[in-house]
């Protein structure tokens, strides 16, 4: 049988003869589906949740027009050094001009990918079409059990993962672990439930956030030690070099591998890439735990006017913020 032209489209964009190539192109992408709810998903509900982030950027017009025009994010902000977007009012990325800075290493520490998170499957569908025809360059898709997601790259490089939760009670937990794989993703089934014709997807859904943030380390010992201990997430899956964490049982919040940057040492301020990214914390005692713990390990606690800031072993600063 034919496959219709949106798959072939599909992947074409993800440069794979086939679905099995282009699952195994995201095997890299994470170790690691559908939302009933219109607004915010699980991720966002948690004590301790992914808020926004901040990239250092050559040409912030350029990166902001793929945030906009790829992602659905709309223009909030605006000054003469940065370029603020988000959902509904609700900021998620903001990007810092930094025309004459060096490209980040791709072996340095930093940012594997930003990971927005779809408030349903459905509206998975309708992007995932959205992309497709408008010849959009994908790298890789991938069914990780606790959910679905598709892998792209902004202009400037950084990772980008669009995906979509199934329902919490389906994630299957064993002794505290979380199954998450790399499988073949149903690209078929997916894309039945949006008109694949014509393309819907005008803007993000008002729903939409940062479900998790997947960093690159130096070493997993160090960032479980910063993330679990310091921050106060909960170690979810460990496999293939790579650690997942999270607040309230979600699959996870944090990813951090040392797949290119193992033995990665303190990150360049001066070069491109992820400058900070924030946990929103829901309780004033848990951040002041937060803080406490902090201080006592002899990290640089910067306080902010609803919060503070600090940063993890390899210099990304990390902001925690009351909600």
């Amino acid at each position: 049988m034919t496959a219709d032209p949106t798959r072939r489209a599909l992947l074409k964009l993800a440069g794979a003869s086939s679905m099995m190539m282009a699952a195994m192109a995201a095997a890299r992408a994470e170790g690691g589906g559908e939302s009933t709810a219109a607004g915010p998903t699980f991720a966002s509900r948690t004590p301790i949740r992914i808020g926004m982030m901040t990239l250092r950027v050559n040409d912030p017009d350029k990166v902001a027009a793929f945030y906009r025009d790829v992602i659905g994010l709309s223009l909030l902000q605006r000054t003469e050094t940065t370029v603020q977007l988000g959902a509904a009012g609700v900021p998620l990325i903001e990007l810092q001009a930094r025309p004459d800075a060096s490209r980040e290493s791709p072996r340095a520490a930093g940012l594997f990918h930003t990971a927005f998170l779809m408030p349903t499957r459905k509206d998975l569908a309708r992007w995932l079409v959205h992309v497709a025809r408008n010849r959009t360059p994908l790298t890789g898709f991938a069914d990780h059990n606790v959910s679905e997601a598709v892998y792209l790259d902004d202009p400037e490089g950084n990772g980008v993962e669009v995906y979509a939760d199934r329902a919490p009670e389906l994630w299957q937990w064993r002794e505290g672990s979380v199954t998450m794989g790399t499988e073949q993703l149903d690209v078929d089934d997916l894309v039945a439930l949006t008109d694949t014709r014509t393309t819907n997807y005008a803007a993000a859904p008002d729903g939409l956030r940062i479900g998790h943030v997947h960093l690159k380390v130096g070493d997993l010992g160090e960032a479980s030690r910063f993330y679990a201990g310091l921050i106060g997430l909960n170690p979810t899956r460990t496999i293939d070099r790579a650690a997942f964490l999270s607040s309230g049982r979600y699959h996870h919040h944090i990813g951090a591998n040392t797949w290119r940057s193992a033995g990665a040492g303190r990150r360049d301020e001066a070069t491109t890439g992820l400058s900070w990214f924030s946990f929103e914390v829901k309780s004033e005692d848990v951040l002041a735990a937060q803080e406490a713990r902090l201080r006592q390990a002899g990290a640089v606690v910067t306080a902010l006017s609803n919060g503070f800031e600090t940063a993890d072993p390899w210099g990304t600063r990390v902001r925690l913020i009351r909600i």
